[in-house]
């Protein structure tokens, strides 16, 4: 029986924070066994994972699945570099840009979709400190603003 709709494994809540998203891709991941099983235990961290761009194949590096506790002497290294999987011509816009100027290649998720282990790459740029508060500050206003919208429909103010 196959498995339907998406089912979110691992985020990376710190990306959105560091750096400005530009654009996303989903792709496919090379895996072997023992990191499926690992996944379907919800066991990843996308805490220290990035992709490069390498003689025109994507490479995810950082990305921590923990061995699986059944495993044998089959399992995998946790840190291991693993391929991702995309079209030539989105790797070829990957190129384009990431050399254009200072921008990385960010995970952003990890998942199953329909099956099969996917993850959300995002084109991103850094930002800088003042960059970051500013963000702070905005988010922090726009909710005073719902916050008291609020209070006068349902009239305590």
């Amino acid at each position: 029986m196959k498995e339907k709709g998406r089912k979110v494994i691992a985020t990376n809540r710190k990306a959105r924070h560091n750096y400005t998203i530009l654009d996303t891709y989903e792709a496919g991941i090379a895996l072997v066994g023992t990191e499926v099983k690992s996944l379907r235990e919800g066991k990843a961290s996308l805490v220290d994972a990035f992709a490069t761009v390498d003689h025109g194949e994507v490479w995810l590096r950082g990305l921590h699945i923990p061995e699986f506790s059944h495993g044998t002497w089959t399992n995998h290294s946790p840190r291991r570099t693993r391929k991702l999987l995309l079209h030539k011509r989105e790797i070829e816009h990957l190129v384009g840009k990431s050399r254009e100027g200072n921008q990385t290649l960010v995970p952003l998720s990890m998942y199953f979709s329909d099956g099969k282990v996917k993850v959300e790459l995002a084109l991103a740029k850094g930002k800088q400190d003042y960059d970051k508060r500013q963000d702070l500050a905005r988010r922090q206003a726009e909710r005073e603003v719902t916050r008291e919208v609020g209070r006068r429909v349902k009239g305590m103010r």
